[in-house]
């Protein structure tokens, strides 16, 4: 009989275990809202790029520099930020983040030159390397370890549909209001943000968690390195696909927003799914599982002759954004987990420095690439060095993340 009613402990423990309070899913809901802006930045800013160049009067590789300013500014300022947010609570760090966030968007709506924009996106950059470990140390702040997955899915999923309605919205804009629009359009969505954070999460959350010195263990390391190729990979990769389907294949900058539009379905969808995985699972099988398929499907992209502009383009295309989708949610629940809940902001920003990293390395490269003349075999190329990446360097760096968690958020 006892052996009976441990058993079934054990079965409701991993079937989810007791409902969850409301204000956790509220305090996830605001928390995801905040970070599903700062990816939609990207994305939107992104599709919006050839203009900015003919808008400036610049080539359109120096506008690489709009992204990498802001990737820069966002990881110089996301350790600090992380302390910050250990120190005062993850709802005061958003809201300062931000403003400040709101400040730099609105002068960039209203630059002159490139110059002037370049230090917009840094003040953009700032702000959101404090309102990211706020976020997502909030965003868990309310589930146990072994239920962090389901909440990192839904955060996933979040960024999917970022990178959905991000370069439609961006398209959109460009198209009939011109590149500011985009700008212009970010201040008021942070304003909402804001408003969802002020009023749902609390002004401590970390009161009552014990110890505090960051985990910068094995497992941090590791899944910090997943998640900067992981971002080095779609960045790049979205920054000259976007590139040359507008200055090359002819598309606008709409037509060449909705092409990548299966992608970000794809990484939405394959989110809340690695969520459930990896709270049955662990960790390293769905971090195997998406490296596999992106890489698989950026390789059969890389192979010249393959078209990039065509119908026949979508089938690779659905490897690809799946593994993406599938990255997310293990990096982030790895770290977490192997760190003490008090220092959750300064192992939130350490994931997002390695995002953020990866990024700027991404659009670096991409912006490397596009210095010469942009032709099909240039992408092809791109996009065998990132399949490489994936199958090469992604996989291995996965087994890192090989450690399972109990209820109580040990690593064993």
């Amino acid at each position: 009989m006892a052996h009976a009613t441990r058993s079934a402990r054990g079965r409701r423990r991993r079937s989810g275990g007791a409902p969850l309070p409301r204000s956790a899913w509220t305090r996830l809901a605001a928390c995801t809202a905040a970070a599903a802006l700062l990816q939609l930045d990207g994305t939107l800013i992104t599709v919006a790029l050839p203009s900015v160049a003919h808008g400036l009067g610049v080539k359109g590789s120096s506008t690489s520099a709009v992204l990498s300013a802001y990737f820069a500014a966002y990881a110089l300022v996301l350790i600090p930020g992380g302390e910050l947010v250990d120190r005062f609570g993850a709802r005061r760090l958003a809201l300062v983040g931000l403003g400040v966030f709101a400040l730099g968007a609105l002068a960039g709506a209203v630059t002159t030159d490139l110059t002037e924009l370049l230090v917009a996106r840094v003040i953009q950059g700032a702000g959101a390397g404090l309102v990211s470990p706020a976020a997502l140390a909030g965003a868990v702040s309310g589930f146990p370890a072994d239920r962090r997955g389901a909440a990192l899915g839904i955060w996933g999923a979040s960024a999917g549909m970022s990178n959905l309605v991000g370069p439609l919205l961006g398209g959109v804009l460009t198209v009939a209001l011109g590149w500011r629009a985009d700008w212009w359009a970010l201040v008021p969505l942070t304003v909402a943000a804001a408003a969802a954070v002020a009023r749902l999460v609390p002004g401590v959350v970390h009161g009552d968690a014990e110890g505090g010195n960051p985990a910068l263990n094995r497992i941090v390391l590791a899944a910090t390195l997943v998640a900067a190729l992981t971002f080095a990979v779609m960045i790049g990769a979205f920054y000259i696909a976007e590139q040359y389907l507008q200055r090359v294949a002819g598309f606008s900058a709409l037509g060449a927003s909705a092409a990548l539009v299966l992608v970000a379905l794809l990484v939405g969808a394959a989110a809340p799914l690695a969520g459930a995985l990896v709270d049955r699972r662990g960790e390293q099988l769905p971090t195997l599982l998406g490296f596999l398929a992106a890489g698989a499907g950026l390789a059969i992209l890389g192979i010249s002759g393959v078209s990039l502009d065509g119908a026949v383009t979508v089938l690779p295309l659905i490897p690809v954004g799946l593994g993406l989708g599938m990255l997310f949610v293990p990096t982030s629940r790895a770290a977490l987990n192997a760190s003490p809940l008090a220092s959750h902001g300064r192992t939130s920003a350490l994931l997002s420095v390695g995002r953020l990293l990866g990024a700027a390395i991404g659009a670096g490269l991409a912006g490397i690439a596009l210095s010469g003349t942009l032709t099909a075999a240039t992408v092809h190329h791109t996009l065998l060095v990132a399949a490489v990446l994936c199958l090469i360097v992604g996989i291995p760096a996965s087994a890192g993340l090989a450690v399972r968690t109990t209820p109580a958020g040990a690593t064993r």
